[in-house]
């Protein structure tokens, strides 16, 4: 699993945060997603896909 995020089109609800603060923070400055870990364990994909699903502005995508 790979992550990206996309600063441009996040609007910092803290979905992501929330959902799996393992892989994702939040920029204390903008609010904006901070992404921890770009190719998490396998234990932490399900929170990760939870998390883009969350995601009110589709800044995060996950790819295989």
């Amino acid at each position: 699993m790979k992550i990206t995020t996309d600063l441009g089109r996040c609007i910092g609800a803290g979905m992501c945060a929330l959902t799996a603060p393992e892989v994702f923070d939040q920029s204390e400055d903008e609010g904006t997603v901070v992404l921890l870990d770009e190719t998490p364990p396998p234990e932490l994909h399900a929170a990760a896909r939870r998390a883009r699903q969350l995601c009110p502005s589709g800044a995060i995508s996950v790819g295989d």
